[in-house]
């Protein structure tokens, strides 16, 4: 799978062990920054991850901060994507089958590195349910 993640400098290390993870794992994974843990806006690195996405130029995206909630803001005024801000295995399970999240965002401040990885692996594997969920998709879409 062709992914894209970004983080600020508070999600700097989770990205790198992500990215590092889904290398690992095979995936095709292309790294928007930030490229250290100085200081940075957020919205200049997650933005084009959302971007990249919504032009079809990835199949998923990931972004990271300190909370996970700016990037998750940010990312979701890019139309077409539907970011989830994902806390534990479960808000990922159901961003993917209910909400067809093609992005997540998760908050390093937030999680252990170890379910950190278990959000993505999750959310990686989990396909959308369809059916009443595409529905409800359509309308956020219109």
């Amino acid at each position: 799978m062709k992914i894209a993640i970004g983080s600020d400098h508070a999600g700097f290390d989770y990205k790198e062990k992500i990215r590092a993870y889904l290398a690992e794992q095979g995936h095709a994974v292309t790294d928007f920054g930030t490229k250290s843990p100085e200081p940075v806006d957020y919205p200049l690195f997650i933005r084009p991850v959302a971007e990249a996405v919504a032009r079809g130029e990835f199949e998923r995206g990931i972004v990271l901060g300190g909370s996970g909630n700016g990037e998750a803001i940010v990312a979701n005024r890019v139309k077409g994507i539907r970011c989830a801000l994902c806390w534990n295995a479960e808000s990922a399970r159901l961003g993917r089958q209910h909400n067809n999240a093609n992005v997540i965002s998760l908050g390093q401040r937030m999680v252990s590195p170890e379910s950190a990885l278990e959000i993505v692996k999750i959310w990686l594997e989990t396909p959308f349910e369809g059916g009443r969920h595409q529905h409800r998709i359509d309308l956020i879409d219109a």
